[in-house]
């Protein structure tokens, strides 16, 4: 494999495989809060935090962890303001005390809030202001969720970093992927050169999976699996990745190991492999192989995506986790490229509405996918190019879904964050809301 191209691969895993904890759209006001703090120097008296749509809609409902519960932007960014320790980035809300929840709640009823959509073009934008003893500062990130572009204090330019839409900034190059390079990356790599980010990735998701399982989170979908389904490493595979997000979604303060910027995501991409990989007995080196694939596939067909969509990405990730578990039973180019396009022919379409419970269930179903799709090639059964989106190549087909996701579920997007900026203020129905009951 070209040098280069190897040493890209292993910093794309680097790069993309890093801890956070809590859903990262809060997580990421809540480093922009923290940063404006340690810039204004003071607790302030007036927050304002100008968002896109796609923050919006992924922060509204999902818990801030170590808040004691609380939800949305305000919250994210009250604990980021009083308790947030920005140098930590996305693990910036790790070690509150519960001294400091108290200080939180009381901060939310004292200071002044306002949340304002901002319409820059840019899908993920969030701006925080503080004001306060007579100074006033601003933190802008871009991007994704630790790109910080700005930083001002009472009119004095910080920092100021060009962006534009879909640039990757000081990242390396995702357009580099290609799964067929992917596959030959994870026959080939040194495990040493990835085994950190990989093995911090299997201890950290298999940590919170575990807790979802045993703990009360959400709407449990990962314990109603194995309760409806059985035991089966097909079912405890789905099981695993959705219990780690009922736990994520609801406010479990343990970290996981993200990809393309999502817990979720690393979650989907990961767990199943691990799952597989223990009941297939392998070698540690094997599932770590396969746990290249499956995150190296996900971050392909995510980047063609952008960070936030309509288009949810848990998709891409059970797409990964297909190809993860292929390769775990011997499966090369051939076969990996049918489990993807076969997987991204049964569900792409299922939309983002935002970082909440329901994700866990769409996580389910990305697995479902990702496996079936892996099945059916077993089994001789495929998609064909000219069925639908599917084209005659891997490469195709994942270009032809990023434009569905990227450029055709735009107006969606919109549609969807409208309908919740209306829902707003009617979450008291959320326990029955069809009033049936």
């Amino acid at each position: 494999m070209d040098k280069k191209l190897y040493e890209a691969y292993i910093k794309i895993l680097e790069e993309e495989l890093v801890p956070a904890m809590g859903c990262t759209e809060p997580i990421a006001i809540a480093y922009g809060a923290a940063l404006a703090r340690e810039t204004l120097g003071s607790l302030p008296k007036k927050v304002i935090i100008s968002a896109s749509g796609n923050i919006i809609k992924n922060v509204k409902s999902v818990v801030v962890p170590n808040t004691g519960g609380l939800r949305g932007i305000p919250a994210a960014a009250a604990a980021g303001v009083v308790a947030g320790k920005a140098e930590k980035k996305l693990e910036v809300l790790a070690d509150i005390t519960s001294k400091e929840v108290e200080e939180i709640s009381a901060y939310l009823k004292a200071a002044a809030f306002e949340v304002k959509t901002v319409e820059s073009g840019c899908v993920f934008d969030i701006i925080v202001e503080l004001q306060g003893e007579g100074h006033q500062c601003s933190v802008r990130i871009q991007g994704h969720h630790t790109n910080v572009v700005y930083v001002e204090k009472d009119g004095e330019v910080l920092l100021d970093k060009d962006y534009a839409e879909g640039q990757e900034g000081e990242r390396t190059d995702r357009s580099l992927l290609s799964v067929e390079e992917i596959i030959r990356f994870a026959d080939q790599v040194e495990i040493s050169h990835v085994e950190k980010v990989i093995q911090r990735q299997i201890d950290y998701n298999t940590a919170i999976a575990q807790e979802g399982l045993s703990g009360k989170w959400g709407a449990g979908i990962g314990k109603i699996l194995l309760l409806s389904y059985g035991n089966s490493v097909h079912n405890r595979a789905k099981a695993m990745a959705a219990a780690g997000s009922d736990a994520r979604m609801n406010g479990c303060d343990m970290p996981v190991v993200i990809n393309s910027g999502s817990g979720n995501q690393g979650m989907t991409a990961s767990l199943p492999v691990i799952v597989y990989g223990e009941d297939m007995k392998v070698s540690r080196e094997t599932l770590i192989r396969a746990l290249v694939v499956s995150n190296l596939v996900t971050i392909h067909l995510k980047s063609g995506i952008g960070t936030l969509s309509a288009y949810c990405g848990a998709i891409s990730a059970g797409c990964g986790a297909g190809a993860g578990i292929t390769y775990l039973y011997g499966g090369r180019f051939k076969e990996i490229a049918h489990t993807i396009v076969n997987a991204l022919a049964i569900n792409s379409g299922v939309v983002c509405d935002g970082a909440k419970a329901s994700c866990a269930a769409k996580i389910a179903s990305a697995v479902e996918a990702g496996t079936l799709g892996m099945k059916m090639y077993q089994f001789g059964s495929e998609f064909y190019g000219g069925d639908g989106i599917v084209a005659s190549g891997i490469e195709e087909t994942i270009e032809n879904v990023s434009q569905l996701a990227r450029d055709g579920m735009r107006e969606t997007d919109k549609k969807i964050i409208d309908i919740m900026i209306r829902n707003q203020g009617k979450e008291k129905q959320k326990e029955d809301p069809l009033h049936i009951l």
